[in-house]
């Protein structure tokens, strides 16, 4: 065979003759007929195969390129499983604490492609025939709502009673955010059981209709009304009269199972990625059934996990419970993207706005309404949003203005909250503050020493599980410092190593000048995190600009 300088075969090349060609030619003598012709088509096809291999020197080892090179195999142990290392499990580990981050972006698309499907094969569904409205029971801008009993007498000894609500706008947002409550946290609002959106008719535009579970009419503002607050609520919870003496620590055990209700109904929003933005004593329904308060009116709310009801530079709010802010994320925060893109982004949205301090806020004001009896009409209340304003939004400087010419209302409202060293007071100002970051989130205000007594209802075994995960992971560490002061100190000399008591005071004393680094630092935060949101906004901007349909309420089921 001939061969070029380089080893190669070169069989293929012009002007040499082959033994391919040698064979072809054989192949039409005589003597080619005592071969089988499957034979000589398979050597011909190796042959063609080896030449083809030779010729291009392609994959071949060193002893048929004739390279000179000595090829040397590895002694050590080959592992072909799975390899742990440092880095990795740090990044896995990164990676899961970012996909079960509030809101949830692993729930999250389990709750949107599993669970809302695998829902609606196993509920009941109802039409507009199935119920007959009865009693109103109440009437807003977007709905009303009545107390119905069901047509069909099985379903009703079952069922029981259901309140029925028609809505016309934010109808389809209600549906929405009910079913996400009913899957995620049922026990924080109202018992959700179906909902649907009327055909359109002739003169009429479009209706939904909303089913709930009866469970009482009582709110927490028409109890507040009552000169028995709160001694009313004690009577519904335990179901019975206490025959025990009045005065404030009995009224301060029943403010605290209250507000613990409401920080657990809140927190499980809060943790699903629902901001409910219109947090007030109207909207808290006592349930007789499980002797609890339950947040109802979900027309408001805004789904932040995928960022339904959410427009920037918009707002749902009663001017008497809002926070200063109004909003409960920037107004540069873009629109929300697709589904699956703002689930992706919310972990990020959710930690620089913190949105859920909105309601915290709120609430913060239902705690004072219920420890001040003065407070618990619209026009005090109204007043005391004025005073607050003035005083900066600073509960200490309002007590200041306020306590030397209070009234006995007001003085008893201020004994309730400075039982138990104060803890009550903390907790109020802790709820009640201008700035959202500054304001506890719902899991660190249940974890505050307030909670620690129980209340009048013992709390559920998942309760007492999330109770005390809260306390182990939202404790105030300023105590550790404050431990670590102590052991620099030592023996309270330089020599020793330590610090003396004056430099130890001005040690607690230093406040950061105005071009220190540490405000260099929290400036440069600040510009990196506009940066992201303007980058976040425009990019989300621009994904959007062409959708012009709401996708989701295609998921609300229709009566034709």
């Amino acid at each position: 065979m001939a061969t070029s300088s380089l080893g190669l075969s070169t069989s293929f090349l012009p002007g040499h003759d082959t033994r391919l060609r040698r064979r072809r030619r054989a192949a039409g003598g005589p003597a080619a007929a005592s071969f089988r012709p499957v034979v000589a088509s398979a050597e011909l096809g190796v042959e063609v195969g080896r030449q083809l291999v030779e010729a291009v020197g392609v994959g071949l080892p060193c002893t048929v390129m004739a390279c000179g090179d000595v090829i040397y195999r590895s002694t050590l142990p080959h592992n072909d499983g799975l390899t742990i290392t440092a880095p990795g499990v740090a990044l896995a580990l990164a990676a899961a604490s970012y996909l079960w981050a509030t809101p949830g972006v692993a729930p999250g698309f389990f709750d949107m492609f599993v669970l809302a499907f695998a829902e609606r094969l196993f509920r009941p569904t109802f039409r507009k025939d199935d119920f007959v409205p009865g009693k109103k029971l109440g009437e807003g801008a977007f709905g009303v709502v009545y107390k119905a009993s069901l047509s069909d007498p099985k379903v009703a000894d079952k069922q029981g009673d259901v309140v029925v609500k028609k809505a016309t706008e934010y109808g389809a947002v209600e549906i929405w955010m009910n079913e996400r409550v009913r899957r995620a946290c049922a026990s924080s609002c109202a018992d959700f059981l179906y909902g649907f959106r009327e055909s359109k008719t002739k003169g009429k535009g479009e209706e939904y209709w909303l089913i709930w579970r009866y469970e009482g009419e009582d709110t927490l503002s028409a109890l507040m009304q009552s000169k028995e607050f709160p001694y009313n609520v004690e009577t519904k919870i335990l179901g019975n009269v206490q025959d025990l003496p009045k005065g404030i620590a009995r009224e301060n055990k029943i403010i605290q199972t209250v507000m613990g209700q409401l920080l657990f109904a809140l927190d499980g929003l809060h943790s699903t990625g629902i901001v409910h933005r219109d947090i007030k004593p109207q909207n808290v329904i006592f349930s007789e059934e499980s002797r609890t308060f339950k947040i109802i009116d979900l027309g408001a709310a805004a789904d932040l996990r995928v960022g339904i009801n959410y427009i920037p530079k918009e707002f749902l709010l009663d001017p008497r419970y809002a926070a200063p802010e109004q909003y409960i994320m920037s107004t540069q925060t873009p629109s929300a993207p697709s589904a699956p893109v703002a689930t992706a982004l919310s972990p990020v949205l959710w930690q620089l706005n913190l949105p859920d301090r909105f309601d915290i806020y709120s609430l913060g004001l239902i705690y004072l309404q219920m420890a001040f009896p003065a407070l618990r009409t619209d026009s005090s209340l109204i007043q005391f949003n004025r005073q607050l304003k003035r005083c900066n939004y600073d509960l200490e400087a309002w007590r200041n203005l306020v306590e030397p010419r209070a009234t006995p209302d007001l003085r008893r409202g201020f004994d309730i909250l400075d039982l138990d060293g104060g803890i009550g007071w903390e907790l109020l100002t802790s709820m009640v503050r201008y700035k959202a970051r500054q304001r506890t989130s719902a899991k660190a205000a249940l974890a505050h020493p307030y909670f620690n007594s129980e209340g009048l209802l013992g709390l559920s075994v998942m309760q007492n599980l999330r109770l005390q995960l809260f306390r182990a992971t939202q404790k105030d560490y300023s105590e550790t410092a404050r431990w670590i002061i102590g052991l620099m100190a030592k023996s309270g000399t330089e020599e020793g190593g330590g610090f003396t008591e004056a430099q130890l005071q001005e040690l607690r004393e230093i406040k950061p000048k105005k071009d220190s680094a540490q405000r260099n630092v929290l400036a440069s935060m600040l510009r990196v995190q506009r940066k992201i949101v303007r980058t976040i906004s425009e990019s989300m901007d621009e994904l959007t600009s062409q959708r012009k349909s709401i996708w989701w309420s295609r998921w609300i089921p229709k009566e034709e």
